[in-house]
This record gives structure tokens, C-alpha cells and sequence, in this order.
């Protein structure tokens, strides 16, 4: 014992040690290594033996203990660090949208091909997303007790509800219960919409009604578009980045109250033609907005270059159309010469 409290101090004196806590530490330490290092322990039973102190400890990579793993005492050949979790488990099997996932990751200093082929990659995503939905219903298809299918009546009553007799309950076939939480079914449409209901027999009317488009020559897009590539070959960014915006507009009049205290609020996502994406919010506000407020929240007009210039910009910019062609050459609709916004026919 004497011995271990002697080698204890001689490591906190070098170490410069001195709370009582991690002298504890290092006496546990200790002690672990003297019970499970075999080195350890051959050192303990040769030292009575030895005439004098000069001796070195030379380990040797080549030389493993008779019984251990080869990799356990040998020398590293490189400088990392690694780190083993106790009862951390580790899945050799990822689900099909984990995996996919994986594969159309943007990763530091390497280049993804899948993102660059354009329509090929749209087919891809399309045809990956199948596999992930088939995948989620397969699950649920096999995995009916879990969800407690039983409980739900619905199947029951139309069998129960069979009055003039014509129907064989042979006939329906197997029943297999979608619960709510699957993304685009009747009970998860049914549900948001009983929400939507909510809130306005119990608010009345929204205050508010805002739609947020997305404009695919926002920065955020550009920047993270690869050389050659355009807006319309990566919805995998344009939907990214218009859900971040998105959550931003949103917290933006939630948390920031910039219309006034929200009561509650509800969106929804459409798609255009062309793949991107609209947002309809509906907004209540605590205090209702009174007529005389009106045009303090919404204008009609464009608005003054001398007072908000960089609004002023935006609103030519995005949502004025003309004058054009000989009378504006330089109107943002004009593209080569003509007009973006007119058929081709009119040139013609």
C-alpha cells in the first residue's frame, strides 16, 4: 500500500495535482491498471528480483501477451484518438430513406455525381422516394398489432351496417389501418383539417392571410449550385432553402409579434408547375386589425426610392411587369431583346 500512495504523489507532483478529488482519481486509476495490465503486473513480480533501479522498459510491438488480441498492445502507427461507448449499439441496417439520404449528401472536398445529372437526378429522387413510401407501408402492412388496428371500428360498422344484406364480408378483403402520422392520408388530412376547423370556431375569421413564394435566384440558392447548373435541376436546395425561409418568415411575425400578438397560426405547402413551392399562412392576432389600420400593414402602392430604397427595388424587380420592349429595354422581363412574359407569337 505503501508503494501505490509513493507512485500516487510521485504523479500528482509531476502533474501538478493537488484537490483532494483528483488525487482520488488518479488512485483509482491506479489501482485499475494494477489489477488488469498484465505488463503491470510482470513488472510487480520481476521487480523483487532486480539487484538495482538501472533498468529500462522497452515495449515491444511485435511481442503480445499469450492470450490477448493482437491489436490491443501494440504500438500506433498513426495520430488519432478513438473513443469506446459501453453499450452503444451499432445497427449494421439503415432504412432505405437513410440510406438514400447518405448517398445525395454534400460533403467537404468531394463531388457528388448524382447531383449532377440534371433530370436523371429528378428520376432518381423520384424513383428513390417510391422505394422509402413502399418501404413505410410495408411496415405498417406487417405491423398492424402494434398499432392496435383492433381498436378501430370503422371496418366493423360497415360490416354491422349492412342492411339489405348484399354485402359478403368475404368479400372486403384484408383491412389495413393507416394511423395519422402517414404523411398524406385520409386520417392525416382529415386530422389538419379539423385543426384548420378549430381555429376558426374558436377565433373566428383569420386576420391575416400572407402567401410566401419562392424565388429560385435567391442567394442561397446560387451560391450552392454546381458549375453549369441552374435552379430548375436541384429542387432537392430550392426546397431546403425555402423551408428555412419559411421557418424564418414565421418567426419572424410569431416571436417577433411585428403585427401584434399571434393567437395561432396554420400554413400550407403547394407546388407550381414548375417545381417550386408557395406557402399560404393564416395568422390570428389577439388584437383584431381595425379598418383605420389597414394601410398601415398592407399598400397597393410602389413604394418611395427616396424613403426605402431597397424596397423599392425588390418591388420593380419582382412584381411590376412593364413598360417593356421598345419603350423599356432594360425592364427586368427583357431577355434577349424580347419580352419574357409575352408568347412567342407576339413577335411574330
Amino acid at each position: 500500500m505503501g508503494d501505490c500512495e509513493e507512485r500516487v504523489t510521485t504523479r500528482c507532483l509531476y502533474n501538478f495535482i493537488e484537490p483532494a478529488e483528483e488525487r482520488a482519481i488518479v488512485i483509482l486509476l491506479e489501482n485499475f491498471l494494477e489489477d488488469h495490465n498484465q505488463l503491470i503486473q510482470l513488472i510487480k513480480r520481476v521487480s523483487p528480483r532486480l539487484q538495482n533501479d538501472n533498468y529500462e522498459i522497452v515495449i515491444k510491438a511485435d511481442k503480445v501477451p499469450l492470450g490477448e488480441h493482437a491489436g490491443r498492445f501494440n504500438a500506433p502507427t498513426v495520430d488519432e484518438v478513438a473513443v469506446i461507448m459501453v453499450g452503444d449499439y451499432r445497427n449494421n441496417k439503415v432504412s432505405s430513406m437513410n440510406y438514400y439520404a447518405h448517398r445525395i449528401m454534400v460533403r467537404q472536398h468531394q463531388d457528388n455525381y448524382i447531383l449532377r445529372y440534371r433530370q436523371l437526378f429528378h428520376q432518381y429522387i423520384v424513383d428513390m422516394y417510391a422505394k422509402v413510401e413502399s418501404e413505410r407501408l410495408r411496415f405498417l402492412r406487417f405491423n398492424q398489432a402494434k398499432l392496435r388496428s383492433e381498436e378501430y371500428i370503422h371496418l366493423r360498422d360497415a360490416v354491422a351496417g349492412n342492411i339489405d344484406g348484399n354485402l359478403n364480408p368475404n368479400d372486403i378483403g384484408n383491412a389495413f389501418i393507416l394511423p395519422s402520422s402517414y404523411i398524406g392520408s385520409p386520417r392525416n388530412m382529415q386530422e389538419y383539417m379539423q385543426d384548420a376547423m378549430t381555429y376558426v370556431r374558436h377565433y373566428g375569421r383569420p386576420d391575416l392571410f400572407i402567401t410566401f413564394t419562392c424565388n429560385p435566384n435567391w442567394e442561397e440558392i446560387q451560391t450552392l449550385l454546381l458549375p453549369g447548373q441552374q435552379a430548375i435541376h436541384r429542387h432537392d436546395l430550392t426546397a431546403c432553402v425555402f423551408k428555412q425561409k419559411l421557418k424564418s418568415l414565421i418567426d419572424f411575425i410569431v416571436k417577433y409579434s411585428i403585427f401584434g400578438i399571434t393567437r395561432c397560426w396554420l400554413y400550407t405547402i403547394e407546388w407550381q408547375k414548375r417545381g417550386l413551392p408557395h406557402a399560404h399562412i393564416l395568422v390570428w392576432l389577439k388584437d383584431r386589425i381595425r379598418p383605420e389600420e389597414i394601410d398601415q400593414i398592407i399598400s397597393a402602392e410602389i413604394p418611395d426610392p427616396l424613403i426605402d430604397q431597397e424596397l423599392f427595388d425588390i418591388v420593380t424587380k419582382h412584381m411590376i411587369h412593364g413598360p417593356c420592349g421598345a419603350f423599356n429595354m432594360t425592364s427586368p422581363c427583357m431577355e434577349n431583346g424580347k419580352c419574357k412574359k409575352l408568347p412567342k407569337a407576339a413577335y411574330e
